[in-house]
């Protein structure tokens, strides 16, 4: 049998799903939520974007707010095409700057003294990232490793210990877990929602912060392929700057893309090869789609199934020592 999968199976009718995804935020919201409106974290990018849109046409700009929660690390990027967004949706917005709580709880310095463990020189000026080498490069077990940039603008690779990798990441951390707090702080003031902005690929991979991004009383396009995501931004007119950024972090000093931190490939073909998962297709069949080999197909597969095995724990609820009588 021949395989009709292609890059083309992923193209959907953006306006029928745009009218249907509308008209659910307005059953959830109003009615099964019971709240006026929502709460939406602008980011400047292409997900945040999009659920403001939808919020957007959805509830009227009336009843959206953006917010705004750049810290030290953010790019000048993101506030700049965040604004850029709530201008052309007509939202109101607030600036909520949240490095000076992260400075207060000691985030950056946890960071820092992570990082020292494997740079001593590691101080003011300097900048840095976690980096992940591409799956299809890997022979084997695939190390997240650490990128720094000295004040002159030298940068050098390292390994990390086991506990300086986790310090780094729990001290990171705690910028996604404020910024939710702060929008519930807005949402629980309006009687608002708050929108999540997780594409699947994210959602399902895990790519997300436990209590933090993860986190959310409605996700408009959690079902989306990030591919689709685009489709709608260009259909809902999202601004062709933001559609045409490279997806980012924005949580490291240095500027650092969602591939190079987490995902196997580039988003166009992790879609590919989730939708293949998903599907139950062969490695064959999704290698010619995706103009790749059978075999690094199967690496990336692999790849999905691991992150999936990780992204339990982050998408499980409370465990309870016994069930909860509801009647």
């Amino acid at each position: 049998m021949i395989s009709e999968f292609s890059r083309a199976t992923l193209v959907l009718d953006a306006r029928v799903e745009v009218d249907r995804i509308v008209e659910i935020l307005r059953e959830q919201v109003f009615g099964t939520l019971r709240r006026r409106g929502v709460v939406v974290g602008l980011s400047g990018g292409i997900d945040s974007s999009v659920v403001a849109a939808l919020c957007a046409r959805a509830f009227g700009k009336d009843k959206v707010l953006g917010l705004f929660m750049p810290e030290h690390h953010s790019s000048g990027d993101s506030l700049r095409l965040g604004r850029v967004v709530a201008a052309q949706l007509g939202i109101d917005t607030i600036l909520e700057d949240i490095a000076a709580p992260l400075e207060a709880i000691g985030a950056y310095r946890r960071q820092i003294e992570a990082i020292q463990t494997a740079v001593p020189q590691y101080g003011d000026g300097w900048k840095c990232k976690l980096v992940l080498a591409s799956v299809l490069e890997s022979n084997g077990l695939n190390i997240t490793r650490l990128t720094v940039e000295d004040p002159q603008g030298k940068t050098d690779t390292v390994r990390l210990s086991p506990a300086a990798y986790l310090q780094i990441v729990a001290a990171t951390n705690y910028k996604q877990r404020l910024r939710k707090m702060t929008e519930y702080y807005h949402a629980d003031r309006l009687n608002y929602a708050v929108a999540g902005t997780p594409n699947r690929l994210e959602y399902d991979q895990g790519f997300f912060v436990k209590q933090g991004d993860g986190t959310a009383d409605l996700m408009p396009i959690v079902h989306l392929y990030k591919t689709q995501v685009y489709q709608l931004a260009e259909y809902l007119g999202v601004d062709e700057e933001i559609r045409r950024r490279p997806p980012t972090t924005d949580t490291f000093s240095m500027a650092q893309s969602q591939e190079e931190f987490y995902f196997a490939l580039p988003y166009h073909l992790m879609d590919l090869c989730l939708y293949g998962v998903n599907h139950g297709l062969s490695a064959e069949e999704v290698a010619a789609a995706a103009d790749l080999t059978a075999v690094q197909v199967q690496k990336v597969f692999k790849d999905i199934d691991s992150k999936r095995r990780a992204a339990r724990y982050l998408h499980a609820r409370p465990l309870l020592p016994a069930a909860m009588d509801e009647g």
